[in-house]
């Protein structure tokens, strides 16, 4: 299956690998991808930050990030919160299973722009999965940029994503790595508290460098209170709003957040561009 340019007609895709971040009533699970026409393959290009929207005939579709560097391979990840009809058949798909993707859809983050500059990343929960491609794209970049530093939570240690991956960073010392919960277990070694607290904690220099955040719009509009406390201006900082995004071309119209349409001006934005739309924060 191509789609000929028309953004309507997805690509057949199979899985390679799928293994679940996280288990219980909203599990995430991650799933590798590959087209299954080698010119697709071959054509496609994204960027940190841009979604897809993926799918299964005969059941539905839904607007994901993109949770894979380009720098990675000729493959997609992405990583599905179990939270509807489609999600819940998405869950189902083993390797060797057909879904479909369309896109990618959206602006990205401008990685090129940040070259030179400390790359601070801070998510929560599922909200890691659009931040992992940035991550992913500055240490196969590294001598473009200067300091990687990621911050990351989640409730518990059940509902860490990536968790391996952020357990062999903290082994890197390329990476200042800082991981969180936010109520105390036993045997776990690192912060207890809320991802805005420890961010305070890592106190991230401003200078030279570039913030970015997401996860539940809660931890976000706290992220942001204190990233301005530590000296950081609103165009050092940057969010996405993906989760707003539905037909990912401007058509459906149920993305707008005041006078912005997610899939048209984002999902990708500075805080200079959101500090005027309190509706993108509800």
């Amino acid at each position: 299956m191509k789609n000929d340019g028309n953004p309507y007609v997805p690509y057949a895709a199979t899985v390679e690998d799928a293994w679940y971040e996280t288990y219980g009533e909203r599990s995430i699970k991650t799933f590798r991808v590959v087209f299954d026409d080698k010119e697709v393959r071959e054509n496609w290009e994204h960027f940190p930050g841009q979604c897809a929207i993926i799918g299964i005939l005969g059941v539905g579709e839904s607007m994901i990030s993109i949770s894979s560097s380009p720098t990675e391979g000729d493959f997609l990840r992405f990583s599905v919160m179990r939270m509807g009809k489609v999600t819940q058949a998405l869950h189902q798909l083993e390797a060797g299973d057909k879904m479909t993707v369309r896109g990618p859809y959206g602006n990205n983050f401008p990685v090129d722009e940040w070259k030179g500059k400390n790359i601070i990343t801070i998510g929560g929960g599922i909200g890691q999965a659009p931040l992992r491609p940035i991550v992913e794209y500055v240490k196969a970049n590294k001598d473009d940029y200067g300091e990687l530093t990621t911050i990351y939570g989640s409730r518990s240690t059940d509902d860490l994503c990536f968790r391996n991956e952020f357990e062999n960073m903290m082994e890197d010392e390329s990476v200042s790595c800082h991981l969180s919960i936010d109520v105390e277990e036993e045997k776990w070694p690192h912060f207890v508290g809320f991802v805005p607290t420890l961010l305070m904690e890592v106190n991230p220099s401003p200078e030279n460098a570039i913030a970015i955040t997401c996860g539940p719009p809660i931890m976000i509009r706290f992220v942001l209170e204190n990233l301005k406390k530590l000296g950081f201006e609103d165009d050092q900082i940057y969010t996405t709003l993906e989760n707003r995004m539905k037909c990912g071309i401007g058509k459906c119209g149920r993305c707008n957040a005041g006078n912005l349409y997610v899939c048209k001006d984002g999902p990708v934005f500075t805080y200079a561009k959101l500090k005027e739309v309190p509706e993108a924060f509800a």
